[in-house]
């Protein structure tokens, strides 16, 4: 299998594979030559030089070095091509099982702002929203008058990873929302089609991981508190979501399993909701990919989800129904980023003369750096996921408090988000499962 990716996600698809007996390529560019997981895997192959679309978004090297090593299944990690329909097509048309969705599929779920009609015609609840892309500012008008209201948020149609994004307050601030999104989405994702939500004020965002075979199989693994964000990615996850009845869990997880088999969906997944204030949830968006916090759902059913997607690629059923899957526990994820956030999240890379890591009961660690490491200044700025279980959700956040208070990382220049998250965690508003999405960006303002 060949790893389309770097990093901890690469070094944690490795650690499946070596155990199920799967020889396993890395590709990497010039500036991860050192890295972990180059140094882990089986084989190893540079696909060029530092910048992404040159190397790890360069799909002829990755072909090349998929048919040159005899690699017949390439795992696209989170990120760069993993939600690529294209990419997936090349690989099937040369011979290569690309981890993941059909092609099609891909480009059904692919487009936010028509995957929102499908989801409407499987029955999941949709917020009031464009039907489609916004092909004008006056359109764009017209919907806010009189489909959404104010607030109104500004989506990219192929965005992700929580950019291309924005909220207007008024028919003022749609005008720049409207073009500012468009002209972002187009340098960003290559396309600038946008659409229009209502906003909800106050409210949580929660995720379901979906597993579905191709045999007509699906389950869900519960669901994911993603709600603890600052510019709209994630800084904090946890599973269960706390708060919520168990007919709330229940009717999340029917909509999602019933929305990814509406599409054809096959492989791991997430459906992503909104819960507003009064508990109703409404459908946002398909990850068509392993997730970045999918950590907590295996910590707390126990289940490998990269060894689930790799069975799944192989053609071969989930083997359990949802009858079989068993929660335990609850967990949360910390992302320990080489970031300032007293300077707006400033990336900050560079060599790391210490990384101590933290271990004691109950606590998992997914780096992809070690001590004497550089944190290159071209990539996604995770230097490790910090996890931790606990029997009650009280537990699992303090073992992550005294594992953060255990972590050291040190270089010239480098900050991180270690004391904000150890703010955060502390906070009696987290404590009591009050946090929405603006929890973060009013903490920061000083509202809180």
């Amino acid at each position: 299998m060949l790893i389309a990716n770097r990093g901890e996600i690469a070094l944690r698809v490795i650690r499946t594979c070596r155990e199920m007996g799967v020889p396993c390529v890395a590709v990497h560019s010039t500036a991860d030559t050192g890295a972990p997981f180059v140094a882990f895997a089986d084989e190893a192959v540079c696909v060029g030089p530092p910048p992404s679309r040159r190397s790890y978004l360069y799909m002829p090297s990755l072909i090349e070095a998929a048919r040159r090593h005899g690699a017949d299944a390439v795992h696209p990690g989170y990120g760069f091509l993993s939600e690529d329909a294209d990419f997936a097509r090349v690989c099937a048309e040369n011979g290569i099982t690309f981890i993941g969705p059909a092609p099609e599929v891909m480009e059904r779920v692919g487009d936010k702002a028509r995957v929102r009609g499908l989801m409407d015609e499987a029955g999941l609840p949709v917020l009031p929203g464009s039907a489609g892309p916004v092909t004008s500012l006056a359109e764009a008008e017209r919907i806010a008058a009189t489909t959404t209201g104010y607030p109104v948020v500004v989506k990219a149609a192929a965005g992700g990873g929580g950019r291309g994004i924005a909220v207007a307050g008024s028919a003022a601030e749609l005008r720049d929302a409207y073009r500012e999104t468009v002209a972002l989405a187009r340098s960003l994702f290559g396309n600038g089609d946008v659409y229009l939500e209502r906003y909800v004020p106050g409210a949580r965002h929660v995720e379901v991981q979906i597993l579905c075979d191709g045999h007509g199989g699906a389950v869900h693994l519960g669901e994911r508190d993603c709600s603890l964000q600052r510019r709209n990615q994630k800084l904090v996850e946890e599973a269960p979501a706390p708060g919520l009845s168990d007919g709330q869990r229940a009717e999340l997880g029917r909509h999602a399993v019933r929305g990814a088999l509406s599409v054809g969906y096959t492989g791991a997944g997430t459906m992503e909701f909104l819960l507003a204030p009064d508990g109703a949830a409404t459908f946002m968006e398909i990850n068509a990919r392993i997730q970045v916090e999918h950590p907590v759902t295996e910590m707390i059913t126990g289940l490998d989800l990269v060894r689930e997607q790799i069975r799944i690629a192989a053609g071969e059923p989930l083997g359990y129904t949802q009858r079989d899957v068993r929660l335990d526990g609850a967990a949360v994820e910390c992302r320990i980023n080489a970031e300032d956030p007293d300077a707006e999240f400033r990336p900050t890379p560079g060599r790391l003369d210490r990384l101590d890591l933290p271990g004691g009961p109950g606590i998992r660690v997914d780096a992809g750096f070690v001590a004497g490491g550089t944190v290159p200044p071209y990539y996604d700025s995770l230097i490790a996921k910090l996890v931790a279980w606990g029997r009650t959700r009280e537990q699992a956040i303090a073992r992550a408090e005294r594992a953060l208070a255990e972590t050291t990382v040190a270089g010239p220049g480098v900050r991180t988000t270690i004391p904000l998250l150890r703010r955060l965690l502390g906070h009696p508003v987290f404590a009591d499962g009050r946090h929405t999405t603006r929890f973060v960006n009013d903490l920061l303002a000083g509202g809180l």
